[in-house]
């Protein structure tokens, strides 16, 4: 066997060590994951070859499976951007805990969230919801700010009774304020405080009548 041969049943071989048979729903979802954290470093502009490196793939691999490059990342951008850890997380606080402690826990994650992934929304907003060509992205991440907005509605419910504002109107102002604090052009670098965003909400920004705040 001649040496050329040699190095091509090496390549060969080699590329199916670093590339497993895999049915395309998985191949999917591995292509998904590895272009997540390059999406986070790179942004849209990441290549079909960084994302084919790190997948541990051959380039052409990726349009097996995606018709394109743009399908892939919009389709990771729904991925990384799945609400579901944020909503676990806004369920697990104490429902028995005073209504300004549950705000303040409920700011922190909704904020902490928004700060993460701040570029990747940006980039959503630019490449989903400006054209016409993801509607099924569009209509989840629509799905996702609804239900982001019932999880924090839900928990301020039990209180609803003690506001002048519907829960859910309450529930925005705070989405709002997370929102517009991690995008908005006065955001600034001073660090967040769920405690403030939650005083905010509960006094307003006067003093009381004897200088203390109303407990919640």
């Amino acid at each position: 066997m001649s040496e050329r041969s040699l190095i091509s049943l090496a390549v060969v071989e080699s590329r199916r060590r670093r590339q497993p048979a895999l049915a395309p729903d998985d191949r999917r979802a591995a292509l998904i994951a590895a272009t997540i954290p390059l999406l986070h470093e790179h942004g849209t502009e990441v290549s079909t070859r960084q994302i084919a490196h790190a997948a541990g793939v051959a380039e052409g691999t990726i349009f097996g499976v995606f018709d394109n490059k743009t399908q892939l990342v919009v389709c990771s951008m729904v991925q990384a951007l799945d609400p579901q850890p944020t909503l676990d997380a806004i369920a697990a606080i104490d429902p028995a805990a005073d209504l300004r402690a549950r705000l303040t826990q409920a700011a922190e994650i909704v904020h902490a969230r928004f700060a993460e992934n701040a570029h990747l929304m940006h980039a959503a907003r630019k490449l989903i919801f400006t054209s016409d060509a993801h509607p099924e992205a569009a209509k989840q991440m629509a799905l996702t700010r609804g239900d982001l907005l019932a999880a924090v509605t839900v928990l301020i419910e039990p209180d609803a009774a003690r506001l002048r504002i519907p829960a859910a109107k309450a529930a925005r102002l705070l989405m709002l304020h997370c929102g517009a604090s991690t995008f908005g052009p006065f955001g600034g670098d001073e660090a967040f405080s769920g405690d403030e965003l939650a005083s905010l909400l509960l006094d307003g920004i006067l003093q009381s009548h004897t200088g203390e705040q109303v407990t919640c």
